[in-house]
């Protein structure tokens, strides 16, 4: 009961966004989601959804019941306005209609299909809404779906379901898809690669070590550069298997001003015994830290623990010392957090970096852009 209570809060909090339907039943999980709904595009979804439950107050039923009859009748064709208008309807009863109509737009014949409209991630949304994970996969692996899904953002929202499920296995199937398909010509898109290493990481396994090594070798030796999150996944899981040598690799080319590259590389130095190598780290932050200063860079319990015992099994009197001292003037200013480093891993993804607006670009840029004479008009002003 405390579980659904929690979880209750939680969706309270987030905006209040999945009040905006009736009250029905949610599976839950005890995975907190790694994505934020408004990193996911889903806050959109539902104000999308909202406006077409009230256009369709009266008479939404009979509206189902024609779909219905739709897909069942092979002479009858579902048009994208009618697909559109049932994704954004759909309670968790309707999901086998959602498959179904999927299912026939995307094999049926395109020559009356003039619209643009994109299904893959409004239709993700709403399983990812609706907590319907097997029917979300179930959807995407169909063959007759081939191509509905293609789209990076479809992508990471599906595996963003499947990891509030503990679906870890399945992640790694769909990515070995994501994969193949390489949409935008990209075998590691950043979003997805982040959640993969994310699922290895809560495994926890030689295996899954294995498999998140494989695929950053995959990354490196192609030259592509993960984003933070998934360096810190990977480190952070390279020091729970035992690995601090590949942890220490792994975030070489990431800010130390960072909390969990910092903590991750002061607790690989003390695993690897490198002791003299681990304090620095730690007496970097006394340098650069200001009473007034808002973003204070500090350390986890976990953290001089491990250099503790780093420090106890060098038996240096001197090194004792220095590790004291050090020790001492972080409480003193107040630099030790009782925050692990797995709560900051898991710590919810608010948002997506925002590309750039054309409209910031620089005037000469703009300029350029312009017709040949009115760039001459704007020299002489």
């Amino acid at each position: 009961m405390s579980l659904f209570t929690n979880y209750l809060v939680k969706i309270t909090l987030q905006n209040n966004y999945r009040l905006l339907t009736p009250l029905r039943t949610f599976r839950v999980s005890q995975v907190k989601h790694l994505y934020s709904p408004a990193a996911l595009g889903i806050d959109g979804y539902l104000n999308s959804r909202k406006k077409i439950k009230e256009q369709f107050t009266n008479f939404s039923e009979k509206f189902r019941t024609k779909m219905t009859d739709f897909v069942m009748d092979p002479k009858n064709m579902v048009f994208t306005e009618d697909l559109k208008n049932m994704v954004h309807m759909a309670e968790p009863a309707d999901l086998k209609l959602i498959l179904d109509m999927v299912k026939k737009f995307n094999t049926q014949s395109t020559e009356f299909r003039f619209g643009s409209f994109v299904f893959g991630p409004v239709v993700m949304r709403m399983f990812h809404f609706l907590d319907a994970p097997t029917e979300a996969l179930q959807c995407f692996e169909d063959p007759a779906n081939k191509g509905f899904f293609d789209q990076l953002i479809s992508y990471q929202i599906l595996l963003d379901l499947l990891y509030n499920h503990e679906m870890y296995d399945e992640m790694f199937r769909v990515f070995e898809t994501v994969q193949e398909r390489q949409i935008n010509m990209t075998k590691f898109p950043k979003y997805p690669v982040v959640l993969i290493l994310a699922a290895c990481y809560k495994q926890n396994t030689p295996k899954s070590m294995e498999y998140a090594s494989k695929l950053w070798l995959e990354m490196t030796s192609v030259g592509t550069s993960p984003l933070r999150r998934a360096c810190t996944f990977f480190a952070a899981l390279a020091i729970k298997q035992g690995a601090p040598q590949i942890a220490l690799e792994s975030i070489a080319l990431q800010k130390q001003h960072y909390v969990t590259i910092r903590n991750i590389k002061a607790m690989a130095l003390s695993d690897m015994g490198r002791v003299d190598d681990a304090l620095p780290v730690l007496r970097a932050v006394l340098d650069i830290d200001r009473p007034d200063q808002k973003d204070k860079h500090t350390f986890f319990n976990e953290t001089l623990e491990k250099v503790r015992a780093a420090v106890q099994k060098a038996n240096n009197k001197d090194i004792e010392k220095e590790f004291l001292d050090i020790e001492k003037a972080l409480k003193d200013r107040g630099l030790i957090y009782s925050q692990t480093l797995d709560q900051l891993l898991n710590v919810e993804i608010a948002s997506l970096p925002k590309k750039k607006d054309p409209r910031s670009m620089s005037s000469k840029f703009q300029t350029h852009r312009m017709p040949f004479s009115q760039r001459n008009r704007n020299r002489t002003v």
